[in-house]
């Protein structure tokens, strides 16, 4: 039990309503388009879920091998450097959450497109792969893309983007200009969470080296980053309904950007780094309101 609940810790489930987020999207925008299909669905959810996990494992592995997890380090302790884990064993779990991620590849592209569409199957297969790599590179290794800056570019596309369009398309094989602007939204709303987290760490990562966007641009121009990726989010998913919504009542995803105006302006007032931590998990919980939203609206359940 208790080594079950160390490998809970590690997988940290309160990540996983933010990696779904762009699934839920993608898929509400297949049912607009009246395609829908269970199997799809939750496989998706199955395998991005194994992509955020594999991902949390892989964080917890490279931080606490380059020393990023220490005492300076303002969020929850990892389960490597609580002792709960060791290094041997995240290594094994990164290596069997990797392997479980790539059988749901698998599983979903066939479910989406069978054997016949040769083309599209390698393409998926290799967005598969990509995205496998991304969720290990992003701290593991000399070369980890997270401590370089370039995390929150690989967050909007893998969240968002792909996420969002990558889902749809499995369903109706097909792509449309409209479905950008959620796909932003997501995009820019899933790099905000990433943000808050690095503004947090602001002073940790910088002692270690960790060369996050905001170590390069210092917390005041991190703030007003934050500022504009939720203004960008909100006015993609003004677009998006004012093309879209055919009832006043389908504009029901504006409700989520409600509390985060509140959190907008809690970002404003914060001066103490340790106020951030609880700004994440607002956030991400109103990623996850918007797409389920999205979903209600766009099957005209309201």
């Amino acid at each position: 039990m208790q080594k079950l609940k160390a490998w809970l810790h590690a997988a940290r489930l309160r990540t996983l309503p933010l990696s779904v987020s762009g699934v839920i999207t993608g898929t509400a925008l297949a049912n607009f388009y009246q395609e829908k299909n269970l199997i799809i669905f939750i496989l998706a959810l199955l395998t991005t879920i194994a992509f955020q996990v594999t991902s949390n494992f892989a964080n917890d592995y490279g931080d606490g091998v380059k020393g990023t997890d220490n005492d300076d380090r303002i969020g929850p302790k990892r389960a490597m450097q609580s002792g709960l884990l060791s290094r041997a064993a995240l290594k094994k779990g990164i290596l069997l959450s990797a392997t479980i991620s790539f059988v749901l590849v698998i599983a979903v592209i066939y479910q989406a497109f069978g054997v016949e569409n040769l083309p599209m199957i390698f393409v998926f297969l290799g967005l598969g792969v990509l995205s496998i790599w991304a969720a290990i590179k992003y701290t593991v290794g000399e070369s980890a893309y997270g401590y370089r800056g370039l995390g929150d570019v690989f967050v909007f596309l893998f969240f968002g983007i792909l996420a969002v369009m990558g889902t749809m398309f499995l369903y109706t094989k097909t792509i449309t200009w409209l479905v950008v602007m959620p796909a932003i939204a997501i995009g820019t709303l899933s790099t905000g969470v990433l943000n808050l987290n690095n503004l947090r760490d602001y002073e940790s990562d910088k002692k270690v080296g960790k060369n996050t966007m905001i170590v390069k641009m210092g917390l005041i121009r991190g703030k007003i980053y934050h500022y504009v990726l939720l203004c960008v989010s909100f006015m993609c998913i003004i677009g998006f309904l004012i093309f879209y919504a055919a009832h006043t009542v389908q504009f029901a995803p504006l409700l989520a950007f409600i509390p985060i105006a509140v959190h907008l302006r809690k970002v404003y007032t914060i001066k103490d780094p340790k106020s951030f931590d609880p700004e994440l998990k607002k956030l991400a919980l109103s990623t996850f309101l918007l797409s389920v939203l999205l979903y209600i609206s766009c099957n005209n359940f309201l």
